[in-house]
């Protein structure tokens, strides 16, 4: 009973996404950690993906300098942006005003998505913590495969948000600053979470990640620092493309610009 009730209370955390605190937390627990800028990457990679682990949630990141069209009308909605999160969630519990019991429970069972974007004018390493921060050296084309995917992870069906100024509106406002809700066209469920999402946007690279059965923030972690060690061990450095700089006590964050 006691392992029974552990499960559930796992999976009832993944349905909360990360809170800026949270965010401001790790970085303050990782402020000594630097990182070395001083070598060459040496490597004919030109683009990383950035994945981010937020206590029981993952996201997937670029700098803003990377997003291609169009995807990149996300990133128009944050002026001044240098890098810009990604995650996933079940829409219903996100909006809830009151997440009881009731509400919790109902969201393991498949219902709509929720996609949280999260606009940054610091490093990823700034705002989430060094050690929670991996950096994956990619093609340019990978870069565009794994946007493609969070594109077409977000519902365009109306036409209304098709015509749009910036390609796309917002479903809502995001839980803090520098954040928006957009509808998504995946469902979510005990089954399929933020963590499974992140992982199938890393598939669609063709990086060596599984997605099938991956529920939890540590399935999918312990593959991408697999991953990134060995990129290191060849002599790649994804720290050197996109800063590398010593995070910061807060998180710095770029407002929504309606």
């Amino acid at each position: 009973m006691r392992g029974r009730n552990s499960l559930l209370a796992s999976l009832l955390a993944l349905l909360c996404l990360p809170y800026a605190g949270a965010a401001q937390e790790a970085a303050r627990q990782d402020s000594g950690t630097g990182t070395d800028a001083g070598a060459d990457a040496g490597s004919a990679k030109s683009a990383v993906i950035y994945v981010a682990r937020r206590g029981w949630h993952i996201d997937v990141g670029f700098a803003a300098a990377d997003l291609q069209p169009p995807l990149n009308a996300v990133a128009a909605q944050f002026p001044g942006v240098r890098y810009l999160f990604f995650g996933f969630g079940d829409q219903h519990y996100l909006l809830a005003k009151d997440r009881n019991g009731p509400v919790l429970l109902a969201a393991l069972w498949p219902g709509r998505g929720m996609i949280l974007a999260t606009a940054l004018a610091s490093s990823p390493q700034e705002a989430f913590g060094t050690t929670h921060v991996a950096a994956l050296f990619v093609t340019e084309k990978q870069a565009r495969d794994t946007q493609a995917f969070v594109w077409r992870s977000m519902d365009k069906q109306s036409a209304e948000q098709e015509s749009g100024a910036n390609g796309i509106k917002p479903y809502a406002v995001g839980p803090y600053e520098g954040s928006l809700y957009f509808a998504a066209t995946p469902r979510y469920s005990a089954f399929h979470t933020c963590n499974t999402w992140v992982a199938e946007s890393l598939r669609a690279a063709e990086l060596p990640i599984h997605s099938a059965g991956v529920i939890f923030a540590g399935q999918l972690w312990s593959q991408v620092r697999r991953l990134e060690k060995k990129q290191s061990a060849d002599g790649l450095r994804a720290d050197q493309l996109h800063g590398g700089l010593v995070p910061s006590w807060h998180t710095t964050v770029v407002p929504p610009e309606f």
